[in-house]
């Protein structure tokens, strides 16, 4: 199992949890298969009479008011039984989903790309070329609104400065950059290790708000999402994001999906600050915070050019929505940045989400991922769910 022990309900659940909707999916030992799930009063209830799958669940219509009804479902046990793994695991709360992610949406990110892909993925020379660019690009960026008139004066003033990227391109044009970060079924949980590439030197996480999004572009719930980066691969050249975005164990969701009610709605998500602790086993600790306040594009507009005539996903989507914050901290000396090490501890939370809690290995190291679509439909077939 890949969980690490020590997790406590109400370390990773939100502030508000009595209050909250939150629903998530789980491994249940005792049917030897994964359960959407639902959290009362602390503890997991089993939402397979409504849907076997987390993305048909999220298409029912009147799935709020059913959850908020008090309707009798099949008690699972407490959460501290699938965060101890003695009565399960805590999984990524998606499943037939795409997990999608929309890159270089603040400001300071915007800026950390470019210096990324002037450095050609050597962390050493990014602090010179900080340092020059910084000065000229933050301030021209600070505020801007994507796709607006403002923006593409400043788009016109940095191509006669010679700085223009295909970063700032997307960051600060029309069109916005949507990607796939890693398959359905691939994500990990809270609790679980996430992997980065055994060849990259120069890497970090992503702590970002993630959207639920149903197959008709409505937007029923938000989570926390680990968009783990590899800055060394994606710098040398912006065709390897692929492998700079997606590999094993390298995209991590949870722990639950909060849906959208009377006290929690997308306003709360637009307010949101999401912080980020990295803690080492060498005593590195490093921490900062993004608000999405700072985001150059709203959510409603992102999640229209991810879903719409020209693009459906009859399964829905989950929608990571950028990160302000790209750590520059030193660690392996002056100069270098932060990067990960084997062992560190990443946290991420906002108050009405939760935290995110996972484990930092190399992706070889961490365990493979057997358990796909296929996987699923034969596991809900012999269970009788089909």
């Amino acid at each position: 199992m890949s969980l690490r022990t020590g997790l406590r309900p109400d370390h990773i659940l939100p502030g508000d949890a009595d209050a909250a909707l939150l629903v998530g999916r789980v491994w249940v030992n005792a049917v030897a298969g994964p359960c959407p799930c639902l959290l009362r009063d602390g503890r997991l209830l089993d939402l397979t009479p409504l849907s076997a799958t987390m993305s048909e669940l999220l298409e029912h219509e009147d799935l709020v008011a059913t959850l908020a009804s008090g309707e009798h479902f099949a008690d699972l046990g407490p959460l501290e039984a699938f965060l101890d793994g003695s009565a399960g695991e805590l999984l990524a709360p998606v499943d037939l989903q795409a997990v999608k992610a929309a890159g270089v949406t603040f400001a300071d990110s915007m800026l950390e790309r470019v210096i990324e892909e002037r450095a050609k993925g050597d962390a050493l020379a990014a602090e010179a070329i900080r340092g020059r660019l910084a000065p000229v690009l933050g301030d021209n960026l600070k505020g801007l609104v994507a796709g607006s008139a403002k923006a593409a004066e400043v788009k016109k003033l940095l191509q006669e400065l010679g700085l223009w990227s295909q970063y700032l391109e997307v960051g600060i044009g029309p069109d916005a950059e949507i990607f796939t970060k890693a398959q359905p079924m691939s994500s990990v949980g809270c609790g679980a290790l996430v992997g980065i590439h055994p060849k990259s030197d120069w890497n970090n996480p992503e702590p970002e708000v993630v959207l639920a999004v149903t197959s008709t572009g409505k937007i029923v719930g938000a989570t926390l999402g680990n968009d783990v980066n590899l800055r060394d691969f994606e710098g040398r050249s912006a065709l390897l994001l692929s492998k700079a975005k997606d590999n094993n164990a390298s995209c991590s969701l949870g722990p639950f999906i909060r849906l959208f009610d009377a006290v929690f709605t997308l306003e709360d998500v637009r307010q949101a600050e999401v912080s980020l602790t990295v803690e080492g086993a060498d005593g590195f600790t490093m921490t900062g915070a993004s608000r999405m306040a700072a985001i150059s594009r709203s959510p409603e507009d992102l999640v229209s050019q991810l879903l719409n005539r020209n693009h459906q996903y009859p399964d829905g989507a989950v929608l990571f929505l950028g990160t302000m914050f790209a750590p520059v901290k030193d660690r392996r000396g002056a100069g270098l940045g932060f990067t990960h090490e084997v062992g560190d501890r990443v946290e991420i939370a906002s108050p009405r989400l939760g935290r995110l809690v996972n484990w930092v290995e190399t992706s070889d190291a961490c365990p493979e991922w057997r358990f796909g679509i296929s996987a699923l439909m034969k596991n809900l077939a012999q269970r009788g769910l089909l």
